[in-house]
């Protein structure tokens, strides 16, 4: 913790004695206030309110009134200090989603967090996930929980984000909505649901949407179909069923990266490679899962969740044809290349059984379970071109196209994770949490494609993760904490399917990273606002880094000691009536702590080296966010909201940055009810002032396309009618 001490402390102290003197004076005053229900964290499964949960914990709700068209989870999920959720402008790479530093190096979809969608993994058990299948038509809220707190979840747990849908309620109604907006983008959405009469029958939420774009960038065309189903029984027992099943289809361009002079000169341009070989992704997803609670009696209850899903992807890349038939730099057939077709076909499940008992021990809580996960998936790889029938040369090639296989294999990988969880309040304000999780990943790699040799293989990865918080409750509207945990991360399927040195197979020598996490915070809630204030150290080893992103391949090693270290401030206020106010700091200091040697083969330059202190890609060291909305159940409703990120480096070495950048959103509606009908309008601008930024950067691309454009001014309207019945 030494080097947490040379931070800037001065305001956070000035901040912790504002709050203390705030509770003071305000005590009395909001014993006063009518009692409202209170909300618990969901995240850490203790049952405490967000006052009294030692961790850095946050709950967004949907707004009630549509304020934007409702595709992407940045719409909603604004505003957490040191979430990082960009939006690439690239529907084939999902959003770029990190915290505190965690998934920073992902060149698409999400790393290092762990993401759960009604109690089910969007996340794969090798710690791969994606947020495409979150429906926003029906989403109710979103938690947020960073910290040590997060290895409960286990691998890649450098944070966790729960979203969890509506369900049922009231007489049955249907919603018809549609949204329209710049770039010729148009969502459209049906829902439909309707509370239980009786315990036999279910509460349902189903909802069906479809969005298409031609995009902000050239060759940036996106169609999106997504549905999602919730039916929720409430027996007479006490226990509660909920049966989710969710479908997403994606057909997407992809627009891929730019230079940076490229994107001064015109920033909806795109690569030459990237028309050629037509680069684009399909994804299908479908899967479903239950959950079931019930408590056995006044001390002990149970949880079970079960689930199954399938995921199939297809690829286009722009890696060009003779990087494909050639080793670089030489007339040698290149037998190891994957092709730039990528495409498999996912199979996974899981399984989660938890026990929980209160007051069995004098004020105690203790969570035992055991969570199951597996993986099968059949990975191919193709050229993407094929060869004129006319063409006797050799030359005359279609490119875009699925060509000749270069990659066969069925990878799996299950992991079987015990954990348990105490709670033990040994004075009447004085808490401790512990909690201990023996997480383990077992990789296992078959190889059909023998023409360059067989490259099967498997790995075993396996850490005991423990943790532990002390809370004071320094009155009662007043938490002071502190926690530790052990963090631990293995590679995915996906980051070890390529050697950095161009070799064939897996990259079995990547290993996975573990990490010491310490946090200390203060949460005030009183008639000044919700306040919090955390300081935060994570020092990680064999850090998962990228080794060099080249034609959208990525490749990564391990960085012997990295260091994250930081500071967060949120604040939120209902002002008066509906008129509520938001703002969030967050400094983030994400170092390389050690020096990373350079990697060479055949005294060719493979991956630079990396000096200690440089500051780790992918990573904003500022981020501020504020917030105004007036949200009425009926009649006139408006927000604006203003984003700061700081400049982002390209690469390990530092050479350049995306610019540091401000912008503004705004956005006005009206609601209005009618015995049974409801209707809701809204128009919204983003970046208002037109800013010229970058979304987000692929870190370490080694083709210098570092940069994919955010889009300039844009605009969306929208209506929604619902009828009761």
């Amino acid at each position: 913790m030494r080097s947490l001490i040379t931070m800037p402390w001065n305001t956070p102290l000035l901040f912790i004695s504002v709050c203390i003197c705030q509770n003071l004076y305000a005590e009395d005053t909001v014993k006063a206030i009518k009692d409202l229900p209170t909300i618990t964290a969901e995240a850490t499964r203790t049952g405490t309110s967000y006052l009294d949960t030692p961790a850095s914990i946050y709950r967004i709700y949907v707004p009630k009134q549509t304020d934007n068209i409702g595709v992407n989870l940045t719409e909603v999920v604004q505003g957490i200090p040191s979430l990082q959720l960009n939006n690439r402008q690239n529907y084939a790479q999902d959003l770029q989603l990190s915290m505190r530093g965690f998934g920073a190096r992902s060149t698409f979809g999400v790393r290092g967090i762990r993401i759960y969608v009604d109690g089910i993994p969007a996340t794969m058990p090798d710690g791969q996930g994606q947020t495409s299948n979150i429906d926003l038509n029906s989403l109710d809220h979103v938690e947020v929980l960073t910290g040590p707190f997060s290895s409960l979840y286990g691998n890649s747990s450098g944070g966790v984000l729960l979203a969890e849908t509506k369900e049922g309620k009231g007489k049955d109604s249907v919603t018809l909505n549609y949204g329209g907006g710049s770039h010729n983008s148009n969502h459209t959405g049906m829902i439909l649901q309707g509370g239980a009469e009786s315990s036999s029958q279910p509460a349902y939420v189903i909802s069906s949407s479809y969005f298409n774009t031609d995009g902000y960038r050239d060759h940036s065309a996106a169609d999106k179909v997504l549905n999602n189903a919730k039916l929720t029984w409430n027996l007479d027992d006490g226990s509660k069923i909920n049966w989710i099943t969710n479908y997403v289809k994606i057909h997407a361009a992809d627009p891929m990266g730019l230079t940076k002079a490229q994107w001064l000169s015109n920033p909806k341009q795109v690569q030459s490679g990237v028309l050629k070989y037509n680069t684009r992704k399909d994804l299908e997803q479908t899967q479903t899962g239950i959950t079931w609670s019930k408590p056995i009696d006044d001390h002990n209850s149970v949880y079970a969740m079960g689930y199954i899903g399938n995921r199939q992807v297809t690829q286009y890349q722009s890696i060009p044809n003779q990087v494909q038939r050639l080793i670089p730099n030489t007339n040698i057939v290149n037998k190891n290349h994957a092709g730039a077709v990528i495409d498999f076909d996912r199979t996974y499940y899981g399984a989660d059984f938890r026990w929980t008992g209160k007051d069995l021990l004098p004020n105690t809580t203790i969570n035992a379970g055991l969570a199951l996960d597996a993986m099968n998936e059949d990975r191919k790889g193709y050229e993407n071109f094929t060869r004129s029938k006319a063409d006797t040369q050799g030359t005359d090639y279609n490119f875009g196209e699925k060509g000749n296989i270069r990659r066969n294999e069925n990878n799996t990988l299950w992991n079987a994770d015990p954990y348990i969880q105490a709670s033990w309040q040994f004075l009447p304000a004085w808490r401790i949490d512990t909690g201990l999780r023996y997480s383990n990943v077992h990789y296992k790699s078959k190889d059909h494609y023998l023409s360059n040799g067989d490259n099967s293989g498997k790995t075993d990865y396996n850490h005991a993760l423990p943790s532990a918080a002390l809370s004071w409750k320094i009155t009662p509207n007043l938490l002071a904490y502190t926690s530790y945990a052990k963090g631990f991360e293995t590679p995915t399927f996906t980051e070890m399917a390529y050697n950095a040195d161009g070799s064939a197979g897996f990259n079995f020598a990547l290993q996975p990273s573990t990490s010491d996490n310490y946090e200390v915070g203060l949460k005030a809630d009183n008639q000044f606002g919700i306040f919090a204030l955390t300081g935060f150290l994570s020092q990680t080893k064999n850090d998962i880094v990228s080794a060099g992103t080249s034609n959208g391949r990525a490749t990564f090693r391990n960085a012997d000691k990295t260091l994250r270290q930081g500071i967060e401030a949120s604040w939120s206020k209902k002002l008066w009536r509906d008129l509520t106010a938001q703002a969030s700091y967050s400094y983030l200091d994400a170092t390389f702590d050690a020096s990373v040697p350079e990697i060479r083969k055949n005294n060719r330059l493979i991956a630079n080296s990396i000096q200690k202190g440089s500051y780790i890609p992918g990573v904003a060291k500022n981020q501020a966010f504020a917030s105004l909305g007036w949200r009425p159940e009926v009649g006139f409703h408006a927000g604006v909201d203003v984003r700061y990120m700081d400049k982002i480096y390209i690469d390990d070495q530092n050479t350049d940055a995306a610019p540091s950048y401000t912008i503004t959103a705004i956005d006005v509606g009206y609601a209005y009810k009618y015995k049974d009908w409801s209707v809701n309008t809204y128009a919204c601008v983003d970046n208002l002032f037109n800013r010229n930024y970058i979304g987000s950067v692929i870190v370490n691309e080694s083709n210098g396309n570092y940069f994919e454009p955010a889009d300039k001014r844009n605009w969306s309207a929208g209506l929604s009618i619902s009828k009761q019945f």
